[in-house]
């Protein structure tokens, strides 16, 4: 087994934590990212990348007058499936960097970036993953509560920076329709320790993050060295 993961996915509630983990491992010495995390030289594969040029093309198709494809004006979705389709172009980019480069994951981490709510939500979004992802994937969830979410969503708001991924924010009547329920509690009590996703057991812990540790450095590193402490472990 290598030293790092091949694939580390983080999902959680929105502003749960998530981007604030991956900047600290933005900044973190390589040599002590690798040691104390086994995450090596990493790449991000997020799809509010992907949400935010949904609603650039859809801006685009009105300004020439032509049919908005999948929001409306005020940018709710018309329908279920594009959640899905987000996890199909994060697979499908993270395919094309391992054809171009056989040997990636012999020096580097892919870190696999998603919110979702709903009874099914997070468990769907998984089943969209590729094959080839998930055979190599470990998964670290950010645990808070929907109150601490949307706490946390308000606070980070910045004008102007709208499609920053660090600073995006939805309105609270977006937050309670999308978000205000998610299927981690049920995925959870299944197994302790694996989430079984057509037919691979993919290893998991929970970074909890209520009080809030994703302010301070410190307690990022803590957490963060305590959680893939465990998944390493499972990956054995």
């Amino acid at each position: 087994m290598s030293e790092h993961f091949p694939i580390l996915i983080i999902t959680g509630r929105p502003a749960a934590g998530k981007s604030e983990v991956i900047d600290f491992l933005k900044k973190a010495d390589p040599a002590e990212r690798l040691k104390r995390f086994h995450i090596g030289e990493f790449e991000e594969l997020d799809d509010f990348v992907y949400v935010w040029e949904t609603f650039e093309i859809d801006d685009i198709l009105t300004k020439h007058g032509k049919p908005r494809l999948w929001t409306d004006e005020k940018y709710w979705f018309r329908e279920h499936f594009i959640w899905n389709l987000y996890m199909e172009r994060m697979s499908l980019e993270y395919r094309k960097k391992v054809a171009r480069d056989p040997h990636y994951h012999d020096r580097k981490t892919v870190l696999v970036e998603f919110a979702r709510g709903g009874d099914n939500g997070i468990a769907e979004a998984l089943s969209y993953l590729h094959e080839d992802v998930l055979k190599n994937a470990a998964l670290m969830y950010i645990r808070v509560s929907y109150e601490e979410s949307v706490r946390k969503n308000r606070r980070r708001a910045r004008k102007g920076q709208e499609d920053s991924i660090l600073y995006h924010s939805l309105p609270d009547e977006k937050m309670e329709f999308y978000y205000k329920t998610n299927d981690w509690e049920t995925l959870e009590k299944k197994n302790p320790n694996y989430i079984e996703v057509k037919g691979f057991k993919i290893p998991y812990a929970v970074f909890e993050n209520e009080p809030e540790k994703t302010l301070d450095p410190a307690l990022i590193g803590q957490e963060l060295e305590r959680v893939t402490k465990k998944i390493r472990s499972l990956r054995k």
